[in-house]
């Protein structure tokens, strides 16, 4: 079938009402199990890459045997940059075939924040890549990204819709209280909705 862009199978998700998994992989092994995993449940799936994984496996090898496993069955598949912090980076994966990078420049204030993932749109959206991009900061450790609690900051509802609006990223990670990496594991997750606002005020 070939790799499918990450909005084309996202914006039928949300039209549809049902979630799509997204899976960081880093050797042929994983990648395998979770091709074989959406091609039984018949679901769609984000195949997501991490700039370590890339340095660890090579884009080279990665971006090959995504392309074979998409190949390989007729259930939509989008290779996808996760947590791209380095423009040389998020380049490199769109010249190897990547369908949706992400620019994580949730670490600047917001004004850099949205010059970076405009930056990232103006290369991708031509190509017909879908760009994702990360507002606010998330507590824990996720690759090379760690984020200690008291940096930890929810997002504004009306700054996220500032952001998707002045950058047309094509979808966003936002911060309500989820967790990275190994701290998912520890404690309760408190997500932020309009109930808990109101209860905090």
């Amino acid at each position: 079938m070939g790799l499918a862009a990450g909005k084309e199978i996202l914006d039928k998700a949300s039209a549809e009402g049902y979630a799509v998994g997204a899976f960081n992989i880093n050797n042929m092994e994983i990648l395998q199990a979770v091709v074989a995993a959406a091609d039984k449940e018949r679901s769609p799936v984000m195949i997501a890459v991490s700039e370590c994984a890339i340095k660890y496996a090579g884009i080279d090898y990665i971006s090959s045997m995504a392309r074979t496993a998409a190949d390989s069955t007729d259930v939509p598949i989008a290779l996808h940059l996760d947590h791209g912090q380095h423009f040389e980076v998020i380049l490199q994966c769109i010249r190897h075939g990547f369908t949706s990078v992400m620019i994580d420049a949730s670490h600047f204030p917001l004004e850099e924040n949205i010059a970076a993932t405009k930056r990232v749109v103006e290369v991708a959206h031509p190509l017909g890549i879908s760009v994702e991009a990360e507002l606010g900061r998330l507590q824990g450790v996720e690759d090379n990204v760690s984020v200690a609690e008291r940096d930890a900051i929810l997002v504004n509802p009306k700054e996220a819709q500032f952001f998707v609006t002045e950058t047309q990223v094509d979808f966003l990670a936002p911060a309500i209280g989820t967790s990275h990496g190994a701290f998912k594991f520890k404690g309760k997750a408190e997500l932020e909705s309009r109930d808990s606002r109101r209860r905090k005020g």
